[in-house]
């Protein structure tokens, strides 16, 4: 066997073996752009499902358990992959499209500083000031998928997080133009204030909550980020992840929420590949 694949190659030149090299260089690295563009998002999870059905496809072909109905139901699927990808990804191929643009590479880079114990501490203490003066807020914290989307519309802060700041920005007074809008959190900085973010649909959503919760479970429902929302009416603490919303939080406990997702997962947070997004992928599946 040895002897066959050696004869395979005697006939390459050096140019082949460079040309050869070289295209499996730029698939690699395409699909790993692909893989950081969609990292943390819920393209991710459709991504896993449709190398379900690839799998399926294959394993159903007459070489292996010749599964003959299922093979040509998946065969007319698999011809018509392109346009599916394209219809499914179509936001995420316009943001990696218009970052390619702007930095020659499709993904932006991973955020490699993450929530610190005292960036945390100063959250919670305005999230409790907050609560107290019954004043609405929402802050989202970025994690693997990149909130710059969300940004665009915003005002660009670039600060160290204190609690002074981040109440600051969101007192009810008509000449603050950031109160009704969230703050996003990336690399331990407030980066952006007055942003919006995108509402859930979903029908199953409690009718007493308001529109800020509603767009803290709208961005987890799309990105991995963790959102802290404090009600306007109640002044309840909730925080949103993975599509759920985790409600009636003490400050004590939303320190410990944040310290689980962040401060205890600091050792694995320089991994990179795609290695690294499958294992966050199925801690994001475990959380839910």
């Amino acid at each position: 066997m040895i002897e066959q694949i050696i004869s395979n190659f005697e006939g390459f030149t050096a140019s082949d073996v460079v040309l050869a090299i070289l295209d499996i260089l730029i698939v690699w690295y395409l699909f790993y752009q692909i893989l950081m563009l969609i990292r943390g998002t819920k393209a991710m999870q459709i991504l896993f499902g449709l190398l379900v059905f690839v799998v399926l496809y294959l394993i159903s072909k007459p070489e292996l358990l010749d599964l003959g109905t299922l093979n040509w139901i998946l065969d007319k699927f698999i011809a018509s992959f392109i346009v599916i990808i394209v219809i499914i990804f179509q936001e995420d191929i316009r943001r990696g499209l218009g970052e390619f643009g702007k930095t020659g590479s499709l993904s932006t880079s991973a955020t490699e500083d993450r929530l610190g114990a005292p960036a945390i501490e100063e959250i919670v203490k305005a999230a409790s000031i907050l609560s107290e003066r019954r004043i609405g807020a929402l802050i989202a914290i970025e994690m693997d998928a990149a909130l710059e989307q969300y940004m665009v519309e915003g005002i660009k802060i670039d600060a160290s997080i204190s609690k002074e700041l981040l109440v600051s920005l969101f007192i009810p007074y008509k000449a603050n133009p950031t109160h009704d809008g969230a703050v996003i959190i990336r690399s331990q900085r407030i980066d952006s204030a007055g942003c919006f973010l995108p509402l859930s649909a979903n029908d199953h959503i409690d009718k007493a909550l308001g529109t800020r919760h509603r767009a803290a479970i709208g961005l987890s429902e799309s990105t991995d980020a963790v959102i802290v929302v404090v009600s306007e009416e109640t002044g309840t603490i909730s925080v949103a992840h993975c599509e759920k919303l985790t409600r009636k939080l003490t400050p004590d406990a939303l320190r410990d929420y944040l310290h689980k997702m962040f401060v205890r997962t600091n050792s694995s947070r320089h991994s990179t590949g795609s290695s690294a997004i499958i294992r966050r992928y199925k801690a994001w599946k475990g959380n839910r």
